[in-house]
């Protein structure tokens, strides 16, 4: 029973990650858009900006190796440090929607080769996995990403809305 359990919810997830996270919504008004996007990963916090004022704060989890330190190599399950942007957007990610942070950066890239390994890449701020949507808020009791940044299905949407691509983002440890 276990495994067919463990094989229904394997394809369930295959399935649903091909099916995707529908039509992702319209850009928010300039006025409403953030031109920074600050993370405090030991607060679990994510906060958008514009200007100097907050306009949308979110719970978030992160890499499971968040704790230890900055992102090093592919695989670490940590989360990077440091100043990056959103250089592209992903509306049919197997999360609900995402965006892409620009990790890694030319010298973490070097970093990681001259240590032989790669460093990785595919760094994001995603929804849930599609079909795991009813999961909400739950999902903020345990760090589960490979180093990307998670939040719910409807904050993501909000985020998608209010951040432009090439919005830089801080990520502070």
């Amino acid at each position: 029973m276990l495994a067919i359990a463990a094989v229904s919810l394997f394809v369930y997830t295959k399935v649903m990650a091909r099916i995707g996270s529908g039509s992702p919504p319209p850009a928010a008004p300039m006025e409403q858009s953030a031109d920074l996007i600050r993370v405090y990963k030991s607060e679990r916090r994510m906060v958008l900006l514009k200007g100097d004022a907050p306009i949308a704060a979110y719970e978030i989890s992160l890499g499971s190796g968040a704790n230890a330190g900055p992102k090093q190599r592919e695989g670490d399950e940590k989360t990077p440090e440091g100043r990056y942007e959103i250089d592209w957007r992903n509306a049919k990610s197997t999360a609900h929607l995402s965006l892409h942070i620009s990790y890694p950066k030319p010298e973490e890239q070097r970093a990681a080769e001259v240590n032989g390994f790669p460093a990785g890449g595919n760094i994001m701020i995603h929804g849930l996995p599609n079909g795991w949507g009813l999961l909400g808020q739950a999902h903020r009791l345990w760090d589960w990403t490979d180093g990307c940044i998670a939040v719910t299905n409807t904050e993501m949407s909000e985020i998608w809305a209010r951040v432009p691509d090439h919005t830089p983002i801080d990520i502070m440890p």
